[in-house]
Order: C-alpha cells, then structure tokens, then sequence
C-alpha cells in the first residue's frame, strides 16, 4: 500500500527519476543519527541532463527554475532510497542549499532557488519548510544551470 507521501506525488502527476549514481568519488547520501545528507543533484532525468547553459545568456530564469525543480525531483528520489522506499518517515525538510550557474551580476537566484523550496511545500506540506541558501556561481559540473543538495530528518 502507498504512504500518503506516494499517494501526493500521484495526485502530482509527478514520477520520480531513477536516482542518480555518483559520476565521482562520493555516496549519493549518508544517514547520520536522524538526518539524511544528500550530494548536489543537476537536474539529470533517467540518463539526460537537462537544462544546459548559463543563466542570463542561454537559460532564462523561468528555464532555471525548472532546472532547480528537476533537482528537487532528483534530490526526493535520493531521499526515498535513503528511506528504503518510504517518504512518510521524513520528519523534516531541514536545509536546501542551491547553486545557479549564472553570469555576473545576476541577482536572481532566489526566484530559481524557488523551484526546490516550491515542490517540497507542495509534497510534504509544513514538514517540507526549510532553511535554505541560494547562491551564484560561474560554473557548475556539466554545464548545467543549477545544482542542489539537501538535508533532512527521518524516523
């Protein structure tokens, strides 16, 4: 029987991506105590990666922000690996951090860092309210235009 958490990404319509495998030396999340760190995920969807480009020059913002739900999307199916398929242990969107790959003087990542902040309220609700930094950078791996990583507590 699907948890409630299932049961909202249905009414979502949303499918969540195979999780990604490290491309690096590193594990895809580590459990400390109740908590769930979670790599940087790029906004890859089933062996693609999307959204290619800098912000303000080849990817708009709109662009972006669908970039950083993608990373969103990756960053859950991450979470319910670490969960052993189960999201109804999440207790707690701790922290989100997000990086946009954008040019000089842009001063807009908060509006694409939204695109993760707004799919985990919309999933969990109160439990998905977090802290959160959004940040500009030159490059990202890949090429992509956002990256995004995440912290939270389970049961």
């Amino acid at each position: 029987m699907a948890g409630k958490i299932d049961q909202r990404l249905d009414e979502m319509g949303i499918v969540l991506p195979e999780p990604a495998t490290p491309a690096a030396n590193y594990v895809p999340f580590v459990i400390s105590g109740p908590l769930v760190f979670i790599a940087g995920q790029i906004p890859f969807w089933n062996g693609e990666i999307l959204h290619i480009g800098k912000v303000g020059a080849e990817i708009s913002v709109e662009e972006a922000k669908q970039a950083a739900r993608v990373c969103g999307l990756n960053l859950i199916a991450q979470l319910k690996s670490a969960c052993s398929g189960d999201l109804d242990r999440v207790i707690q969107c701790v922290k989100i951090g997000v990086f946009v790959n954008c040019v000089d003087g842009f001063k807009q990542q908060p509006e694409i860092a939204n695109g993760v902040s707004d799919l985990m309220v919309e999933l969990f609700g109160e439990t998905g309210r977090h802290a959160r930094f959004a940040v500009g950078t030159n490059a990202l791996p890949r090429n992509c235009a956002a990256e995004s990583d995440a912290v939270f507590e389970i049961s």
